[in-house]
């Protein structure tokens, strides 16, 4: 018997800068999740690796933000994402962090290897410093107009804008992220990797070893990095946040963090491999065995250029068969932002959408950015749950189960003889674990996903024909044969959603009775495609559950008011201040005439959304006053009000009235307005001083 092939699956480390959001989870770790969980129902042998990345510059940064220290951010978000993703099921073999000695440890025993081959090239160059923080400026802590695209916000290291990797010194007008002083030029001596002496080999090996089967994005920014021409690339950099750089004239020096974080999947499985009595070399160096990366695609450089040219260095490691990299999920029409908190948190959806996991799993799977940028809407989420997961995939098996149990207390029914329709049904069904697996073994997860919603509507489209609610009534006998074809459907769906929907496919499984002891073997993905009886008749299942349940309005709603509050938090944060006008006399001031007055009566203008006609008592007269408030004040909660009042202004005709003053109002931080009154209540016609 041929020996299972051996896999290694890498997913791109987080930054525990933050938690993990939905553009996180569709780019990375769902598609990632999937092909692992796949591979495994396929007997393959597999290790899923990924880990928190901690030493990324924008760690220090926030913990400057913070006022707190490095080691507390990385430990608090450490924490937050390793629980979000055990909570959400993505079944990492070993999560670990770039913090671990183990990883220390072999990040620097890397470097050292290299050094000592002569595989570094030392320099003495330009850096940008910041005088006032007395601190070199390299990644995050450096902003500027990208050169390529011309966005005024990329970082010293990449554009997220455009997604180009860059080097400080290449930004236009850059500043720094500390102090916002423009820095100066300070020269330091840096170790860089030569990637030129690489170039060969890697436009071979990926241009023309790997054309056919890589996809098309991956490809195309791999050319116009090649073409462009590679150039040596720094592989420490200063600063007190990081791995110490294992040479004696390195002091203040730490390992650039491109450099030292993609190792940590090395140090992940040698950890994995320790605690399960592995050898961790046989993931790594072995030529049977196939590496895959999943990662966005601000990361396809590192992936496909500069990891793959460090091990071709390194000299004894298997280079990946595979790059999926997705492209970027955006939000409601915007993109995601994490210092602008323009997201969907995973450790808050499981707050708010408790035991929903597999809804968001699925609508990121069926909406993936597979090819280009996606959008995920609210409306969207409700519509992919309400109008598939519960009408199609839900609806299926509570017929089958309700049905099964109210004909035959449970039990699966022995079939009669099975008519064209039913072995043509039972066929059919036999097909789809090889067609989900192309679609898998492609990278092609959202075309995966809809062949096993496929499944479910071959299920509904059968009972629908054939009515056994109807027939039973005339026929007993057949109807024990299509409930007996369509528990095997059923059957079918407990296994063949598992990567997809594995909390579904753990309840199915429960419901069908199909779960087994560690001692007995489970269904496996290849009994779908060549078992004719995956679920025997006598066997007994369990009482119907709902697999999953309708998202009213309601609750979407308030999902969109939330990122509503966000983008006029944004707004209001963003707002430019106006300069201050031009200087005027004292005698100009005095001819304002600014009062106290009291609302006595308000109601909307008609046919107009903003404003309202106010009968106001400023002390000398009750007068009438068009005011654009509308949007924030309701007529009936304003009775009474007490606000100052520009009496002076010339009247106008505003829709028809004559407005004889002006109400004075400011902006508020949510976008609202307030009035400007007095703190406590006075008379009518005191003048505002």
């Amino acid at each position: 018997m041929k020996s299972p092939k051996r896999y290694t699956i890498t997913a791109a480390l987080p930054y525990t800068n933050g938690p993990i959001h939905i553009g996180h989870l569709a780019g990375v770790y769902v598609p990632g999740d999937i092909y692992a969980r796949y591979l495994r129902l396929t007997d393959n042998d597999v290790i899923y690796i990924c880990g928190s990345d901690e030493h990324g510059a924008a760690i220090p940064m926030r913990a400057k933000k913070e006022g707190i220290s490095p080691q507390d951010i990385i430990d608090k978000y450490h924490g937050i994402i390793k629980k979000s993703f055990v909570d959400f099921g993505i079944s990492f073999d070993n999560y670990s962090r770039t913090s671990a000695e183990i990883h220390h440890e072999t990040a620097s025993d890397f470097f050292t290897k290299l050094y000592n081959d002569g595989e570094f090239i030392e320099e003495v160059s330009a850096q940008l410093y910041d005088a006032e923080a007395n601190q070199f400026l390299a990644d995050r802590f450096v902003i500027g107009t990208c050169p390529k695209c011309g966005f005024e916000e990329s970082y010293g290291d990449q554009c997220e804008n455009c997604g180009t990797s860059h080097n400080a010194t290449d930004l236009i007008n850059p500043k720094s992220a500390i102090t916002g002083n423009v820095p100066t030029i300070k020269e330091t001596k840096h170790w860089f990797l030569p990637l030129d002496k690489h170039e060969a080999f890697l436009r071979k090996w990926i241009l023309e070893d790997h054309k056919k089967d890589w996809k098309t994005n991956v490809l195309g920014q791999c050319k116009s990095w090649l073409d462009d021409g590679l150039r040596p690339r720094a592989v420490t950099r200063d600063l007190d946040w990081g791995i110490p750089v294992p040479l004696k004239d390195a002091e203040g020096k730490v390992l650039y963090v491109w450099f030292d974080a993609p190792i940590g999947y090395i140090s992940a499985t040698k950890e994995w491999a320790a605690r399960e009595g592995k050898n961790w070399e046989d993931y790594w160096k072995k030529d049977d065995t196939k590496m895959v990366h999943f990662i966005g695609k601000d990361n396809i450089v590192f992936h496909c250029l500069i990891f793959p040219a460090m091990l071709k260095a390194h000299g004894d490691y298997i280079l990946p068969e595979n790059v999926p990299a997705n492209e970027f999920l955006n939000l409601e029409g915007n993109k995601l932002s994490t210092s602008k908190n323009w997201a969907v948190w995973l450790h808050e959806y499981l707050e708010e959408f408790p035991n929903q996991q597999d809804v968001l799993r699925y609508t990121l799977t069926a909406n993936a950015p597979e090819n280009k940028d996606n959008d995920f809407t609210w409306k969207d989420f409700q519509a992919k749950n309400n109008n598939e997961l519960v009408a199609i995939f839900g609806n299926f098996i509570n017929r089958v189960v309700v049905l099964t149990n109210k004909y035959y207390n449970g039990i699966v029914p022995t079939p009669n003889d099975f008519t064209e329709i039913d072995e043509e049904t039972l066929e059919s069904l036999q097909q789809f674990p090889d067609v989900i697996a192309k679609s898998i073994e492609r990278y092609r997860f959202r075309e995966a996903s809809q062949e096993l919603m496929n499944l479910a509507r071959l299920g509904n489209k059968y009972l629908a024909d054939e009515e056994p609610w109807k027939v039973i009534k005339v026929d007993e006998e057949r109807v024990k044969t299509i409930m007996y074809v369509a528990l095997q459907i059923a059957t079918a769906l407990s296994v063949l959603s598992e990567p997809f929907l594995p909390f579904t496919s753990t309840k199915l499984k429960s419901m069908l009775n199909v779960i087994q002891s560690e001692s007995e073997e489970s269904l496996s993905w290849k009994d779908v495609a060549k078992k004719e009886t995956l679920l025997a008749a006598n066997h007994q299942i369990n009482k119907a559950e709902l697999l999953f349940s309708k998202i009213e309005d309601k609750t979407i709603e308030a999902q969109v008011e939330k990122l509503q509050a966000t983008k006029l938090a944004n707004e209001q944060e963003n707002k430019v201040v106006e300069p201050q006008k031009e200087t005027i006399d004292f005698e100009d001031f005095t001819k304002l005439d600014i009062r106290i007055g009291t609302i006595l009566e308000a109601e909307k203008v008609a046919k107009t959304k903003k404003l309202l006609k106010l009968k106001v008592d400023v002390g000398i007269d009750v007068r009438t006053i068009v005011s654009g408030i509308a949007e924030t004040f309701s007529p009936e909660d304003i009775i009474g009000q007490q606000v100052s009042v520009l009496c002076n202004l010339a009247p106008r005709k505003i829709r028809g009235v004559e407005s004889q003053g002006m109400i004075l109002m400011t902006d508020t931080q949510d976008g609202k307005l307030a009035f400007v009154e007095p703190q406590q209540e006075v008379k009518n016609g005191n003048e505002v001083c």
